[in-house]
């Protein structure tokens, strides 16, 4: 039962690797970012709560993810495992995931923590070309990242729940370490 939860810093290749992982694996990728976009198309009822915070330009809260975390992991094919990207950003996430994963019977879950210095990742980010990804919009971005996500691999390493790999590689030479590091 492979239920894996993707760290890293943005431009680090955590969608790109949880997508060509979970396909190997056979495994739902579940992205927040996704969740929430489908939510709002299909009008559900969380979907037009969270319309209403990203029409103001407001961050979801909290506990609005948390309740779309929580109904995309009841559905039938979170059964057979999962990969979790973009969720959780905060120590206060990760208690409610361990409660909720415990409360399902879904644990034994492994966090990996796809690690990038930002000179790369910044290069990455601007070679994407967004309009939004300006460099200075980028080093905002990860300052905001490592202060709130930083405590995320203390949390998991004192769990002894962590694998970290080397995210300044090619994508071929990622995915090669992961699918290795997990098969061990």
């Amino acid at each position: 039962m492979t239920r894996l939860i993707f760290l890293g810093p943005p431009g680090a290749g955590k969608g790109t690797q949880a997508q060509v992982l979970a396909k190997h694996l056979r495994i739902s990728h579940i992205s927040t970012g996704e969740i929430l976009r489908q939510a709002m198309k299909e009008q559900t009822p969380l979907g037009i709560k969270a319309q209403s915070y990203v029409d103001s330009g407001e961050l979801v809260p909290d506990q609005l993810v948390q309740d779309l975390v929580e109904e995309r992991l009841s559905q039938p094919d979170s059964v057979s495992g999962w990969i979790l990207d973009g969720f959780p950003r905060k120590v206060t996430q990760a208690a409610f995931l361990e409660e909720l994963l415990a409360k399902t019977d879904q644990g034994g879950e492994r966090v990996v923590n796809l690690d990038a210095p930002d000179e790369v990742v910044i290069a990455r980010l601007l070679a994407r070309g967004r309009k939004d990804d300006t460099e200075e919009v980028i080093r905002r971005r990860l300052e905001v990242y490592r202060n709130e996500t930083a405590p995320l691999i203390d949390y998991y390493g004192k769990r002894e729940r962590l694998l970290t790999i080397n995210g300044n590689q090619s994508q071929e030479e990622v995915t090669a370490e992961l699918k290795h590091i997990l098969a061990s």
